[in-house]
Formats: C-alpha cells, sequence, structure tokens
C-alpha cells in the first residue's frame, strides 16, 4: 500500500467521491473480502461488490489474492494508498492567471498547488528520500510585520546565495507564511 496517491484523471475522482465509496474504501485499510466489508456496513455483498470494482477500474484498489469459498472464488481486496490527493489541476484554472507577487493568497495557493504536486511525484519506493518539514507559530505585532518579513526574506537569500551552486543534490525550498485561525475540531462546537 502506498503512502499517497495523486489523483489526476477525472475519471480516478468521480470514483472516489461517492460517499458509500468511500466508506468502503475505509472498510478496505486492511485486505477484506466484499463480504466482510458488507458486514461491518450493513449492505449486501453485491452492493459492495459494485462499489469495489468501480474502485478497482479506476486503480484506486487491488485485488491482493483470492480465495475459494465452497467452490466459489472470492477476491480479498485492499485500498491502494493510505491517503488520497486529489489535484487542483482536475479542475483547472479559472480564468487567466495574474501575475501575482509574493505577498498574495494567490501566490501562496498557486506555490500549494506546486508543493503538492512535487510531493506526489516523488519516487516513495526509493529507501530514504532525505527531507524535512517544519511547522511552528511565529506572533508577531502588526508594526514588525514588515521587519520580520524582510529578516525573513534576508535569511533565505543568504541560504540559497551559500547553496545554489551547480553541484550536489537539487532540493526545492518553499515556505509559507500566512495568518493561523484556530478551528473547533469536529463534533466539539457547542451551538446550543
Amino acid at each position: 500500500m502506498r503512502d499517497v496517491l495523486y489523483l489526476e484523471e477525472i475519471e480516478q475522482a468521480e470514483a472516489l467521491l461517492k460517499p458509500q465509496r468511500i466508506e468502503v474504501l475505509r472498510q478496505l485499510a486492511e485486505p477484506r473480502t466484499c463480504s466482510e466489508v458488507a458486514a461491518r456496513l450493513g449492505q449486501t455483498p453485491q452492493r459492495v461488490y459494485y462499489h469495489v470494482k468501480r474502485l478497482v477500474e479506476a486503480g484506486l484498489v487491488d485485488l491482493v489474492s483470492e480465495r475459494k469459498v465452497r467452490g466459489i472464488h472470492e477476491g480479498i481486496y485492499q485500498a491502494g494508498a493510505r491517503s488520497y490527493w486529489l489535484s487542483p489541476r482536475l479542475v483547472g484554472r479559472i480564468g487567466l492567471r495574474k501575475a501575482r507577487d509574493q505577498l498574495t493568497l494567490g501566490y501562496l495557493l498557486d506555490l500549494m498547488e506546486e508543493v503538492q504536486a512535487d510531493i506526489a511525484a516523488l519516487d516513495r519506493t526509493a529507501p530514504e528520500l532525505p527531507s524535512i518539514g517544519l511547522s511552528g507559530e511565529i506572533r508577531v505585532r502588526p508594526e514588525n510585520r514588515q521587519e520580520f518579513l524582510n529578516e525573513l526574506q534576508t535569511m533565505l537569500q543568504d541560504l540559497f546565495t551559500r547553496y545554489g551552486g551547480a553541484e550536489g543534490d537539487a532540493f526545492k525550498l518553499a515556505l509559507a507564511c500566512y495568518p493561523h485561525t484556530v478551528q473547533e475540531p469536529r463534533g466539539e462546537r457547542d451551538d446550543d
């Protein structure tokens, strides 16, 4: 099972984005038969098989083995990945791309699409993928915002200059800085 399956074909997205199929897919995190999934979901094996067949055709689920039960061959299926990412290219760009300033939300969205596509294209079968991910929160007073951005830009430009030669392994560095909003976890909102 792969970590991520990056969906770039509309047919794959159509096969996946049905609530019942997503539930079937979740049940196939472990290898199971359609009868086992049906029992867990309270559905008929035929209905589950219909959904599994569509997921297999779309390349989202794999037939991992078969067994013979009372003279009938029964497939054992498993999800093809732990996570499924939908490419923003499925919808495509609506309208013309505007020239984007690095300080705009549009630029940040374009950058995140690029990072998502780059990560999805990595060879996850390689024994080692040298990478690093950092996340943190920095609090900056409004009057210090420009100073913070200038210092951050200077620091990163120094790194690019110091390690920007033509030799060695190429690494891509993408940094996103955006306002952090705290969201309540699902199911814990107090609407009363």
